[in-house]
């Protein structure tokens, strides 16, 4: 049978028993894992090791749909085009070469070298912690998430302009080994979305970059989107827009489920339903659009007495967008 929408269960780097029992109890049929914990004295991932995970995600009957982020230090000096890229890069080859030997057929990246940023958490519906930016508050209050000064980065400004070469740079020399391996390589937008932070350019936080990732600096059948709802709405409208442009043309190879509350330079996370988004209208974008991929929820929030891992929040986002995909697989043919 032909792949359809459908979800998984995502965000924990941890193999664990309890973890694979929880998605098998939502009635998932799959699993992600955002920079699941292998050995990396090396700075690549080994196919034994990759081997020993996928295995251990079938004997629970379920499905090993994708692997997000190989640890940063793996590719910071690619990112930066500093000395030593090359060798990064060599490594970072030989992960997409194992990852396709062990069948392992997606990797999520990312081209943000000082992360993700946040500030302090905020309240949300009920008192629920959410997780925010505010860009008023990176001073005076600190990040949670994210770099403000990356030391390898030193002093010097990196230019959009040098970020553009050192990414052309990198996909130039991975993207060929993903297509002869068999991977896919799913690019995740910039979060917070703004053209700089920390002295470094961004390149992915406005519908122009993804575009001319994905149709001018790397085009090929294995170069896609993990497709950040989330992060798109911070950028502002056109959310839909942009569902239906890249998954239209194959370009969307998982997604990111969750939404927020404003756009940059102030937002914070909210429960679906409650955002920017219209989350029916999003869902049926990626139907009618050709979306065959899977989705999975982020960044939920921390609900009355939730674990560390958040799994009653992880719960709620999950049980929700699995009725809206089931539903609108029903309805739209």
């Amino acid at each position: 049978m032909p792949e359809e929408m459908r979800v998984a269960l995502g965000q924990s780097s941890e193999v664990t028993h309890e973890y694979l029992t929880f998605a098998k109890q939502l009635g998932l049929s799959g699993v992600q894992f955002n920079t699941p914990n292998l050995p990396a004295e090396s700075g690549y991932w080994h196919t034994r090791d990759l081997k020993i995970l996928k295995d251990r995600v079938e004997s629970y009957g379920l499905k090993l749909e994708a692997l997000e982020n190989v640890p940063a230090h793996f590719f910071t000096r690619a990112m930066l085009g500093l000395p030593g890229r090359d060798e990064q890069i060599e490594k970072y080859q030989m992960t997409i070469r194992n990852m396709g030997e062990a069948g392992i057929p997606i990797l999520g990246y990312h081209w943000m070298p000082n992360g993700v940023w946040r500030t302090p958490n905020v309240k949300g519906r009920g008192g629920a912690m959410v997780t925010a930016f505010d860009i008023n508050k990176v001073e005076s209050e600190g990040l949670i998430a994210g770099i403000q000064k990356l030391e390898i980065a030193g002093d010097h400004v990196y230019t959009e302009a040098e970020m553009w070469d050192n990414y052309a740079y990198f996909m130039k020399a991975v993207l060929p080994v993903a297509e002869q391996a068999g991977v896919k390589l799913a690019l995740h937008p910039d979060d917070p979305p703004m053209p700089m932070l920390g002295n470094i350019a961004r390149l992915f936080y406005h519908f122009e970059g993804f575009r001319r990732a994905m149709e001018d600096v790397a085009p090929s059948p294995n170069h896609g989107l993990d497709f950040c709802m989330g992060c798109f709405s911070e950028m502002g409208p056109g959310v839909i827009d942009a569902i239906r442009y890249f998954a239209s043309r194959g370009k969307i190879f998982y997604v990111h489920f969750r939404d927020v509350q404003g756009c940059v330079p102030v937002f914070q996370e909210c429960y679906l339903g409650e955002g920017n988004v219209n989350v029916v209208e999003a869902v049926k974008a990626l139907k009618e659009s050709g979306f065959t991929g899977f989705m999975i929820d982020d960044h939920v929030g921390r609900m009355v007495n939730d674990s560390d891992w958040n799994h009653r929040g992880h719960a709620h986002a999950t049980g929700y967008i699995s009725a809206l995909v089931d539903s609108v697989n029903y309805l739209v043919v």
